[in-house]
């Protein structure tokens, strides 16, 4: 059966359906732009996999997954398009951008990759046969597995402080291990989670190995980065929480992104082929939260919609 979205000109493709692609089609929708977005997992990004944010505007606290919600629901009552969307590479034909997905094409004239990032693994011993069987890069997931049970947190900055408090919710007793002997989280987080009688800090540790019985994690060899004492941590289960990677390969052939495969864009979000705008944590920053994020978003909207209203003067 004929696939009518794929032959469709849309105004504005947003690849990816976190808080910097869905505030960009909230704009470009709100401009009359007919807009697809395209994303391969649930609407919200990361912030699905989030417990409680507590520095978006507005709200004192609310959960990951209900922000997403809102701003998925908002996109939708504006007329923005939604279809499950793997991509796996863009084209640029000047005024027509062809989007490639693993099941079709997508044609716009302008073109937002807001594909966010994706947790970075440790690359240590046990790290890949164990994930999924004791070792999570999402609390609010997989939290619920270890309920009673001895878990551990691997990471010193927010996601890793705010996740550790999560988790002392619900585990009888909760080790952050931390390479540094500090947090980098904000001070708000750091004193909760120093002062919660559930939580144990490992300072200046990093992990040696994760170790299995019986196909499952039971405990982790940790070690001392001052001194290169090993010892073990008894736990069942290991979250992860040391940074991220951005999702940005499907655009590596456009000559866009830096050494470490961030999007390089200017202050209006532009990145050097004109009609393609980069957006939220895939890009070149040095801040990543949920409200930079839609900054992000409503910017590249804004200009995309100045590009297309340029190309429709120019084609009268």
């Amino acid at each position: 059966m004929e696939n009518k979205k794929e032959n469709k000109v849309y105004d504005v493709i947003t690849i990816g359906a976190g808080p910097a692609g869905m505030t960009a089609a909230i704009y470009a929708s709100r401009a009359e732009m007919k807009v697809l977005m395209l994303e391969k997992g649930a609407p919200g990004g990361q912030m699905v996999n989030t417990y409680e944010i507590e520095n978006y505007t507005g709200y004192t606290k609310i959960g990951g997954p209900e922000l997403s919600m809102k701003m998925f629901e908002h996109t939708q009552a504006l007329g923005a398009e939604y279809a499950y969307g793997d991509v796996t590479g863009i084209e640029d034909q000047g005024d027509i951008k062809i989007v490639k997905t693993a099941t079709g094409e997508f044609k716009a004239h302008a073109v937002i990759v807001a594909t966010g990032t994706v947790n970075r693994k440790l690359g240590v011993k046990g790290e890949e046969e164990l994930a999924g069987r004791g070792i999570s890069w999402c609390a609010i997931c997989d939290g619920a597995f270890y309920k009673g049970k001895e878990v551990a947190v691997i990471g010193g900055g927010n996601s890793a402080v705010e996740e550790a408090l999560y988790l002392a919710g619900l585990a009888s007793k909760v080790t952050i291990i931390h390479r540094r002997d500090e947090f980098r989280a904000d001070k708000v987080a750091s004193e909760r989670a120093k002062n919660n009688e559930k939580i144990e800090i490992l300072w200046d540790h990093v992990i040696d190995s994760f170790n299995q019985t019986d196909g499952k994690l039971s405990s982790l060899t940790v070690k001392n980065v001052k001194t290169d004492e090993l010892s073990d941590v008894e736990c069942a289960g290991t979250f992860i929480y040391v940074g991220q990677d951005p999702v940005t390969e499907m655009v590596k052939d456009l000559g866009i992104t830096d050494e470490r495969g961030y999007i390089e864009v200017n202050h209006n979000m532009e990145t050097k082929v004109k009609g393609i705008y980069g957006a939220g944590d895939n890009t070149e920053k040095e801040l990543r939260q949920v409200i930079t994020a839609t900054n992000d978003g409503a910017i590249a909207a804004q200009t995309a919609i100045k590009y297309i209203e340029r190309l429709e003067k120019q084609s009268e």
